[in-house]
C-alpha cells in the first residue's frame, strides 16, 4: 500500500508545533491516529534528542498503521525538534500545556474530510496527557500504551528508592511531598538538582495533580490499554490498575514487549541496546491489537 507523508504545523499561542502526517493511499475516509510522545526530549519518531540513534518506535508505528489503511499524525512536542520555537521559559511550562497541544491537533483535523474516526494514542507520559486531551477535544477513541496509573510523584519515589542512598531519598521524599502540596522548595541538594531545579518545580506541581486511574475513569469513549510484560520503566501492574479504574476498557498485554514497543529480553541490562537500535521491528502483537481496536470503532455520524 502506498502512502503520502506531509510536514504539517500547528500554531499555538507561544509558537509553531511541527509534525508528520502519514496518509495511506486508499479511496474513501480513513481513521486518523494522533500519537502523543512520552517524557523527556522525545521527538516525533520516538527518539531521544542527543542520542546517536533511537528506536524509531513512532515512525514504525506510523508505517505499520499505514499498511493497515490507517492515517497518523506524530509531532515534536514543544521545545523539541521542529517545535523548538514553541517552548516557553521552563518556569512557565505546565503539564496542561502539553495536553492543550494534543487537543489543538485534534481540533485541527477533526473536520478534515479525509478522516473518519479520530483516535488519540498516548505513550508513557503521553498517556496521562492523552487522557486530559480526550476530555477537552472530541475524539472517537483513546489508547494508552505503557501509561502509569498512579501519580507521577509515587512512581518517581519508587524509581529514586532504587538509586539513592537513604539520606538523599529522605530529602527527595520531603521535596516531593512539598510539591504535591503545591509548594516550591528553595534549597535542593546537588545530587537532586537536575530533577528538582527551581525552574522545573512549577511543572512538577502541575503534573502531580493528576493520576491515570482518576482520569481514565472519566473517559466516555472506547478505550484500549496496551502494555508490554517486559517494560521495566512502567510495570504491567500499572495497566491492571488502569483497567480496574475503567472496566469498559479493553486490556491487551503484549508478552515480551518493552517500553519502546520492541520484543526484548526481560532485564534492563539486556534491553539497553533496543533503545538505540532503529532496525528492530515493533512487537507484532502491539500492531495487531491496535489495528483490531481501531477497526471496531464506529464512525461518527
Amino acid at each position: 500500500v502506498g502512502m503520502a507523508t506531509e510536514s504539517v504545523t500547528l500554531e499555538t499561542k507561544t509558537g509553531t508545533l511541527a509534525g508528520t502526517l502519514t496518509v495511506p493511499a486508499s479511496t474513501g475516509r480513513r481513521p486518523l491516529v494522533i500519537v502523543i510522545a512520552g517524557s523527556g526530549p522525545t521527538d516525533r519518531n520516538g527518539n531521544s534528542l542527543g542520542a546517536p540513534s533511537g528506536p524509531e518506535s513512532y515512525r514504525m508505528l506510523a508505517d505499520s498503521l499505514s499498511a493497515h489503511g490507517i492515517a497518523s499524525l506524530r509531532y515534536d512536542k514543544r521545545g523539541i525538534g521542529g517545535s523548538q520555537s514553541a517552548m516557553t521559559r521552563e518556569s512557565a511550562l505546565r503539564f496542561e500545556m502539553y495536553a492543550d497541544d494534543a487537543a489543538a491537533w485534534v481540533s485541527q483535523y477533526r473536520s478534515d474530510p479525509r478522516f473518519s474516526t479520530l483516535i488519540l494514542v498516548g505513550h508513557s507520559e503521553g498517556s496521562l496527557l492523552g487522557m486530559l486531551a480526550a476530555q477537552r477535544a472530541r475524539v472517537d477513541a483513546f489508547v494508552t500504551i505503557a501509561g502509569p496509573a498512579r501519580r507521577a510523584d509515587v512512581v518517581l519515589h519508587e524509581q529514586l528508592a532504587a538509586q539513592l542512598p537513604p539520606a538523599f531519598l529522605a530529602q527527595s521524599d520531603s521535596i516531593l511531598a512539598s510539591l504535591v502540596r503545591g509548594d516550591t522548595v528553595a534549597n535542593t541538594p546537588q545530587i537532586l538538582a537536575a530533577l528538582f531545579r527551581p525552574s522545573v518545580q512549577p511543572y512538577l506541581i502541575s503534573w502531580f495533580k493528576y493520576d491515570g486511574s482518576t482520569e481514565i475513569a472519566k473517559l466516555k469513549m472506547p478505550v484500549l490499554i496496551l502494555q508490554g510484560t517486559h517494560d521495566v520503566q512502567v510495570r504491567a501492574s500499572e495497566a491492571e490498575l488502569l483497567a480496574k479504574a475503567q472496566p469498559k476498557a479493553t486490556l491487551a498485554m503484549v508478552v515480551g514487549m518493552n517500553h519502546v514497543l520492541k520484543l526484548t529480553p526481560p532485564t534492563m541490562g539486556e534491553q539497553l541496546r533496543f533503545y538505540t537500535d532503529p532496525t528492530v521491528p515493533l512487537a507484532p502483537e502491539l500492531v495487531r491489537a491496535l489495528t483490531l481496536f481501531i477497526a471496531s470503532i464506529p464512525s461518527p455520524k
